[in-house]
């Protein structure tokens, strides 16, 4: 069959190559892509992932059998319900169900509703409630805009004073543009953080593999939030009690939840966790496989992808149990310095050949693309993924620390302590 998938990121990178391993693919076409992807796949660079007509008419230039949405923006905005209705078969969830990760408000409401444990929260769509309930709250606490912010748009302060500059941030200054008109204050919570990704066709769930994920710009988790600079699988810190835990009290009854208001999901939700001393409690959910979580599960799962991906379509996904290699993987994100504010781009990468006929070692890109002499460079804050397998979590950061020597450009940047918690576990 042929295949489009729908982004850009190393997330998409990731994806693509599990799926060139999958029998059932015949040809491969991605946009916008990137030039990892493109060594794999058909790209087309000028198509953004926002341009519903251009990717509809690209998909039927094409003649695509299947069409996997990747990043949120597009699912928050209905790619999906345009696609299907252009009678595509599409891997993703419809715009009323991607509200789970679309609206902070709707997720925190719904767990509310359905006793889902997460934080306590309150809402507000007016800054001056928002500062007045700041006067009594306890902190630290956690102020989060309302709608998508590239995984930025959350704040924790430990301080009035942080507080109310951060609602300022978020409402008055619209540092996240209209992902402020509303927000969260929820309780701050204590842990671990722990993110299980997880397939669902409507009614059944089949969680992966867990992971841990680094969110902060330097080493020591200092620093802006950021897409996520490195993490690693399996998070040794996700137990079967956790496990058995979440199934009960947080993954089925999301799925259930979800269906009950209406809003089948089909696709991959994202659980982010935080493994408090009260037991597991909901952070966020995502709609979508997360970046770069994707880069570490996906390497290390058994299945044929598109096995899942069809039973997920097709609602059978009950007929499916998921597989996953008794080892571990790390990534470790190259990005430009400067990241998350002001970057510069162009820089040509050199060493990418050492991966070639690698095994448990990849280079997923993540911003990146040919420049008019065809060399591959940088065009993204996060540039590169470079993730290893190995035996074990210590065997796989070292592999992939390793690997992160191997490349190189000018303005390359990295934390140096992902996976430090394995040290503690």
């Amino acid at each position: 069959m042929k295949v489009l998938i729908v982004g850009g990121g190393g997330r998409e990178h990731a994806i693509a190559v599990s799926m060139k391993k999958s029998a059932r693919v015949d040809k491969l076409y991605c946009v916008p892509g990137n030039a990892g992807i493109a060594q794999i796949a058909e790209c087309d660079p000028s198509i953004g992932v926002m341009e519903f007509d251009k990717i509809v008419a690209y998909a039927k230039e094409k003649a695509v059998d299947l069409v996997f949405v990747a990043p949120d923006d597009p699912l928050v905005g209905g790619l999906v319900d345009v696609l299907e209705a252009e009678g595509f078969r599409v891997f993703g969830p419809r715009k009323n169900a991607a509200i789970l990760e679309g609206s902070k408000a709707f997720s925190k409401d719904l767990m509310k509703k359905y006793n889902i444990p997460t934080a306590a929260y309150e809402t507000f769509d007016d800054p001056e409630k928002a500062l007045k309930y700041l006067e009594t709250a306890e902190m630290p606490i956690v102020l989060k805009a309302d709608g998508l912010a590239l995984g930025k748009g959350v704040l924790i302060c430990n301080t009035l004073e942080e507080a109310q500059a951060g609602v300022k941030e978020i409402m008055l200054d619209k540092h996240f543009g209209n992902a402020g008109n509303r927000m969260v204050i929820e309780e701050f919570m204590t842990g671990r953080e722990v993110s299980v990704l997880s397939f669902v066709d409507g009614k059944t769930i089949r969680t992966m593999t867990s992971a841990q994920d680094h969110k902060r710009a330097k080493d020591g988790d200092q620093g802006l939030n950021t897409g996520g600079m490195g993490n690693f699988s399996p998070s040794p810190f996700y137990t079967e009690e956790v496990d058995e835990f979440c199934k009960k009290y947080i993954y089925q009854p999301t799925v259930d939840a979800m269906a009950a208001e209406g809003r089948e999901f089909k696709g991959v939700i994202f659980f982010g966790l935080m493994l408090t001393p009260k037991g597991p409690r909901v952070l966020e959910y995502n709609a979508r496989f997360g970046d770069p979580e994707a880069q570490v599960v996906l390497c290390r799962m058994k299945n044929d992808i598109m096995d899942v991906i069809n039973a997920c379509i097709d609602g059978t996904l009950d007929q499916v149990e998921l597989e996953f290699e008794d080892n571990a993987a790390v990534c470790v994100v190259l990005a430009s310095d400067g990241y998350p504010l002001a970057y510069q781009k162009g820089f040509v990468i050199s060493g990418l050949e050492k991966f070639n006929g690698k095994d448990d070692y990849y280079c997923f890109h993540a911003g990146t693309k040919f420049d008019g002499m065809g060399r591959i460079v940088t065009n993204g804050g996060r540039v590169l993924g470079i993730t290893a397998k190995g035996a074990n979590l210590k065997e796989a950061r070292a592999k992939a620390y390793e690997a992160t020597e191997w490349v190189s450009f000018e303005n390359k940047y990295m934390r140096h302590d992902i996976g430090k918690a394995i040290d503690e576990a």
